[in-house]
């Protein structure tokens, strides 16, 4: 599997253009983050971008505004902190996806609900901190029954080692925020068959 976050700060050219190529390309699902947007324009290109994933029968996903993934209907994607605040979230949305950066937090997360997890930092980690490693992703495979995707610094030379440590999919951010537009749709076939 293969799930794409988006990051308007880091893409390199036209978003929407870019969100178009993504989706023609048929990735697993997207997850529409914007950390640092307004609302009133991250309301607006949540839209824009659920339309394009509808047409391309992408799934997908609203990171963290609860509010604005029911206004758009689509799934939402959460921190375990946001659903430990909201667990009857489960039951409002078809598919809950949860960040989670220790085997402890994946098995709540399970409990709780989750759809999916999304394990962090295993190849990269922000501020100077060690990367988890492909043992801390096998840890969280084995302790939960529901699909776990590895995130951070996740490359095409790592896809295999992904896989290889039982996770079912990879989850990027940069790599197809960045990369040139005419690698988009091999990329994407490569991380979902490697």
């Amino acid at each position: 599997m293969i799930f794409i976050v988006t990051s308007t700060e880091i893409c390199s050219d036209n978003f929407l253009t870019r969100m178009e190529k993504i989706a023609m390309a048929r990735p697993d699902r997207v997850i529409f983050k914007e950390e640092n947007m307004p609302e009133k324009e991250y309301r607006t290109l949540a839209y824009d971008c659920q339309a394009i994933c509808r047409l391309y029968d992408v799934d997908f996903s609203v990171n963290s505004h609860i509010s604005i993934a029911k206004e758009v209907h689509s799934d939402i994607h959460l921190s375990l902190p946001e659903l430990k605040k909201q667990p009857e979230i489960v039951k409002q949305f078809r598919t809950v996806g949860v960040s989670v950066r220790n085997k402890e937090e994946a098995e709540e997360a399970q409990q709780l609900g989750a759809s999916y997890i999304i394990a962090e930092n295993i190849c990269s980690a922000a501020d100077g901190e060690t990367p988890n490693g492909f043992e801390f992703l096998q840890n969280i495979v084995f302790a939960v029954s529901i699909p776990v995707l590895a995130s951070g610094g996740i490359t095409k030379e790592r896809t295999a080692y992904v896989y290889a440590n039982g996770a079912s999919g990879v989850c990027s951010v940069s790599h197809f925020m960045e990369c040139n537009m005419d690698e988009i749709e091999n990329d994407i076939f490569y991380f979902k068959n490697t």
